[in-house]
């Protein structure tokens, strides 16, 4: 049912790579400078190790590969198994993938794979809450583009991973007119008139809207979706009946876990929310040593 589905990005294991890996040579370079002090005074070389990443609560996994790229960089020796796939809902103490190889190359690579599986993780986490909210009604939740930047498309990775579905991934893909191209433009009207003329590959288009007067004119123009601005449910219900068949809607803004519901019952088609990525909490793993040898 989902328009956004024609924008949707490839999320394969190669492009995967290709997105994360010059992330991970930087936050490497970064975490190990000129070296890891404490392990090369404490850690023999040639020491062998096996250590073991657990859920430390319930949590949805995201960034298996982010873990497997990490030791891959530092040291091909490296072995990593995973024991779940991504998407797996954990529980506390369920096991996530065995680390083994070169001791010292493990600790120097720790603290930079648990950073992308907590941080992918805990967006997984954050997006398959709202999705449970969502279950029973045809509403579609969505990310937006309020990402950390040079992460985005692991973090919008990580919403697909969650249950949710992508917005744009940038300004490339579809027509997003918001308030400040109205400014500029005179009038939601004119605003849709001037991309209708530009729009020679026929994208979708979208109109941000933060007033009943200012939906009635995107509906006359046969905007294809309308985003509905920080308008509260009165006003969710009065587009909704305006709306009726012609134009898909979004409802934006102050979206939180207690209104979900209500925004869904309302025949809302899209709900969007930079809360997913901007401001989900880290899930919480533990790296430990499993077998010394």
């Amino acid at each position: 049912m989902s328009v956004f589905k024609k924008i949707q990005s490839e999320f394969s294991r190669e492009k995967f790579r290709e997105q994360a890996l010059p992330l991970i040579r930087l936050a490497l370079a970064e975490d190990i400078g000129a070296g890891d002090i404490t392990s090369k005074a404490i850690v023999a070389p040639g020491r062998l190790a096996r250590c073991i990443i657990k859920a430390k609560e319930e949590l949805v996994v995201c960034g298996l590969w982010a873990i497997e790229l990490v030791f891959e960089e530092l040291d091909k020796n490296i072995t990593v198994k995973s024991f779940v796939q991504e998407g797996t809902v954990l529980k506390r103490e369920d096991m996530v993938c065995s680390i083994e190889g070169p001791a010292g190359a493990i600790l120097a690579g720790e603290r930079t794979a648990l950073n992308f599986l907590q941080h992918l993780s805990g967006i997984a986490g954050k997006t398959r809450q709202f999705v449970k909210l969502l279950e029973g009604t045809h509403t579609c939740l969505l990310d937006t583009r309020k990402t950390t930047p040079g992460l985005r498309w692991l973090e919008k990775y990580a919403v697909k991973t969650g249950g949710g579905t992508n917005h744009r991934m940038g300004l490339y893909d579809m027509y997003l007119i918001k308030d400040n191209h109205i400014s500029l433009a005179g009038s939601v009207r004119e605003a849709i008139r001037l991309v209708r003329s530009h729009n020679k590959n026929k994208l979708m288009v979208e109109v941000e809207c933060r007033s009943i007067d200012q939906v009635k004119e995107a509906w006359e123009e046969y905007a294809d979706v309308i985003m509905l601005d920080n308008m509260d449910d009165l006003h969710l219900k009065e587009a909704r009946r305006l709306a009726v068949d012609r134009c898909l809607l979004e409802a934006s803004g102050n979206i939180t876990a207690g209104r979900i519901k209500n925004i869904a019952r309302i025949g809302i088609d899209y709900i969007s929310s930079g809360a997913l990525t901007h401001s989900a909490p880290a899930a919480d793993y533990s790296l430990l040593f499993a077998e010394q040898k």
